[in-house]
């Protein structure tokens, strides 16, 4: 699911994954999402690395 609805996405997702510029900036579950948390990363706009990439 994509969608930048907050309340949509906090309560149907199990797990959220945040963009921002094409680059994955945050990562949730459910239960440790949160609006603040989310809207946190974006600002912050820090890449996370996964997996050996640079």
């Amino acid at each position: 699911m994509i969608s930048s609805e907050m309340p949509e996405l906090l309560g149907m997702c199990d797990r959220i994954y945040v963009m921002n510029e094409g680059q994955f900036v945050g990562q949730y579950t459910a239960a440790d999402a949160s609006q603040e948390k989310i809207m946190r990363s974006i600002v912050r706009n820090e890449r996370i690395v996964k997996n050996g990439e640079q």
